[in-house]
């Protein structure tokens, strides 16, 4: 036997990763097979002699999008939604109407640039978000702060995204401006809704915080009337009508292993809860060292019946594997690239709005 042979173990590193939570038995018994054939195959090697060498290296990544690929395809299928207006801060009151019959009041005659009033014409970028397929696209998932700092999902009557400027110079407005939703974009009113100010935050991620109402219940906030959601708040971004998603049964945390050469940085994890179909949870937790993305919190519903989702990019198009899954307490599930198919934005987001 040749002394200097050495053994290679293509493999991705894989270990648990979870917060208080009980070991992920699906991920152990996989990973107890596949160290059991490499051990085998080694001691079957190395008893020819001694002196082998046995090396570790991890497993190729092939050709993977980069984080720069992945953030241009999120950021093409926001400017695809993009609605544009223009009208003259002289106006004073105006009132614009999107493409799903939303009415934008805004009035232009509080409107500041650099702390000066505004006159002339202003720009207006306007987006509203009321599916799943679309939350993916443009990463906008609805997952609320909760008062102890951990994130849970939110079901929406709308996520909406305003931003006025006026020769390239974003504009800041002093007054309230005004929304009305017809509350049948969302599968009809829903008295619990509120208001909340979305933040994006240097991965690019958005979290939704609860915006403040003053004593006197006035300013932001949302009420219903004749079949609307009437929303009022004072400052342009990401705005949304949300409540928390609610559900009596048991809370757990998942963990979920994507391709070797995916990360937060080029792919994401989504869960979609059967029937609520206004509601999109992300994974935002990815452990480089497991190579698992995990919903740490601990929110998720044990039970519950859901559909999990992996994207990512390639040569422009979305990368995209969908399972279904019934959640278990610790539960675990993998994405293998034999799982996944290449589509359009367009196909994507029909698969998406499809799902149960």
């Amino acid at each position: 036997m040749n002394n200097n042979l050495k053994i290679y173990l293509i493999m991705k590193p894989i270990q648990q990763f979870h917060h208080n939570s009980k070991p992920l038995n699906m991920m152990s018994k996989t990973l107890k097979t596949f160290f059991g054939t490499a051990l085998m195959a080694s001691l079957a090697l190395t008893s020819c002699s001694s002196n082998d060498d046995v090396d570790y290296v991890p497993a190729p990544a092939a050709d993977r999008p980069t984080a720069q690929d992945f953030s241009n395809i999120r950021n093409q299928a926001l400017e695809n939604i993009t609605q544009n207006f223009q009208f003259n801060a002289d106006d004073g009151n105006i009132t614009l109407t999107s493409s799903n019959g939303v009415k934008i009041s805004i009035n232009g005659s509080c409107l500041t640039k650099d702390g000066d009033a505004v006159t002339g014409l202003v720009d207006l970028e306007y987006v509203e978000i009321f599916e799943k397929g679309n939350m993916i696209t443009t990463n906008k998932p609805t997952m609320g702060m909760m008062p102890n700092g951990d994130k849970a999902l939110l079901l929406t009557g709308g996520e909406f995204f305003l931003e006025a400027t006026q020769d390239g110079v974003a504009l800041e407005t002093n007054c309230y401006m005004h929304l009305e939703v017809p509350t049948a974009l969302t599968g009809g009113p829903d008295n619990a809704m509120i208001l909340w100010y979305g933040n994006i935050d240097e991965d690019g991620d958005l979290t939704w915080e609860e915006a403040d109402v003053d004593a006197a219940g006035q300013g932001n906030g949302v009420f219903i009337e004749t079949a609307q959601y009437y929303a009022m708040f004072n400052q342009f971004g990401w705005t949304n009508i949300d409540r928390f998603y609610n559900d009596p049964r048991p809370k757990t945390t998942i963990n979920v292993a994507v391709p070797t050469g995916f990360n937060n940085k080029n792919s994401a994890i989504y869960l979609s809860y059967d029937g609520e179909d206004t509601g999109l949870a992300h994974l935002d937790s990815f452990d480089p060292v497991s190579g698992l993305f995990s919903e740490h919190y601990g929110q998720i519903p044990i039970g519950i019946e859901c559909h999990l989702i992996f994207v990512t990019e390639e040569d422009g198009n979305w990368r995209y594997a969908v399972k279904p899954m019934t959640i278990s307490e610790d539960g675990a599930s993998v994405f293998t690239m034999s799982e996944t198919s290449v589509v359009t934005e367009t196909e994507l987001i029909l698969q998406i709005n499809n799902l149960p």
